[in-house]
């Protein structure tokens, strides 16, 4: 695939104020970094959007066609075809909004979906394997930045959006104090259950067991409280620019020293993959996947007072996202 960025290419993580360095560079334009840069390799993504997992049914083959002359004439086919209104179909049958439709997909066929791609089964197909490998490698990352300033002992961590638990239950066999909360019951439960088995298993191990994870069914806007750390991943996909602002202006009321966010970047070129997925739903319908530009994020960390530490780009085959680690101004 001509779009395709090799899972050992290096990806570069800095802090805001020094320049990035990088062997591969980077399609879209970084800030300046500090001099204090680190580069991680194998990186890897969450899932563009919620009709990536759908896009997974088509043959990768017909994905591959992306590429020189053949984006001009995808563009071109894309203004005949009609996907928004496909979705706004499907809101007016759950309620009108983006939130009772995302809360009716990862309740019914999106949970089954993205349960097996989370979880360990063979039953997933190429595309979904890059998904779960890209997920896993995000989990991974998102750890090191945590664990690279200090002990997560006793620290209180809010996973907001917490799925099937692949971050809340690490967080919580390091020894962090964990509140988890996800749209979605049926995800919910599946993470409490994961936690139960996995954590049991640690605790069998250790002199000091680690503290369950507290889950709650919950959208981000209902999230109250105070932590040390605010983790939200994969999620703000899910909210227009608009309301992106008001989400991430509330995620950082609830953080006391660090907000870590990743979100697909919006550019033309990833915005037209998008919109690719979108011609191909699959079996089942999915939710709108919302892009949003760097810099739009970082103007409503500022808005509130935080600036960016850390960021990067992480990529796969088929996936892109940038994480950012931020912090009070």
């Amino acid at each position: 695939m001509a779009c395709s960025v090799s899972l050992t290419s290096p990806i570069c993580f800095h802090n805001a104020n020094n320049s990035k360095t990088a062997l591969n560079p980077s399609p879209i334009k970084t800030a300046k970094a500090t001099p204090r840069s680190r580069t991680f390799t194998q990186f890897a993504i969450p899932p563009l959007s919620t009709a990536a997992a759908d896009f997974a049914s088509v043959d990768g083959a017909a994905i591959a066609v992306i590429g020189g002359s053949s984006v001009a004439a995808l563009a071109a086919v894309l203004t005949l075809t009609d996907p928004e209104r496909r979705r706004q179909l499907q809101a007016e049958e759950v309620g009108g909004k983006d939130k009772e439709v995302v809360r009716e997909y990862f309740n019914n066929s999106g949970f089954q979906r993205w349960k097996k791609i989370y979880g360990e089964t063979d039953e997933v197909n190429k595309v979904q394997r890059d998904i779960r490998l890209g997920h896993s490698k995000t989990v991974e990352n998102v750890m090191k930045m945590l664990t690279d300033e200090g002990s997560l002992q006793g620290v209180t961590v809010c996973d907001a959006g917490c799925g099937t638990g692949c971050l809340a239950i690490p967080l919580a066999k390091e020894g962090a104090i964990v509140y988890a909360s996800d749209i979605s019951a049926a995800m919910v439960s599946e993470a409490e259950k994961q936690a139960k088995e996995q954590l049991q298993i640690t605790n069998d191990d250790q002199s000091s067991p680690p503290t369950m994870p507290k889950f709650e069914v919950s959208d981000l806007e209902s999230l109250k409280g105070k932590y040390d750390t605010v983790i939200c991943l994969d999620v703000l996909i899910h909210y227009p620019q608009s309301q992106a602002d008001g989400m991430i202006a509330h995620l950082a009321s609830l953080a006391e020293s660090r907000l870590i966010l990743s979100f697909a970047p919006k550019t033309f070129y990833y915005d037209l993959l998008k919109r690719v997925g979108e011609l191909f739903p699959g079996p089942s319908k999915a939710t709108r996947a919302y892009l949003h530009a760097e810099a739009d994020v970082e103007r409503a960390l500022q808005k509130v007072g935080w600036k960016i530490k850390e960021r990067g780009l992480i990529t796969t085959q088929f996936y892109f996202a940038r994480l950012v680690e931020a912090v009070p101004a």
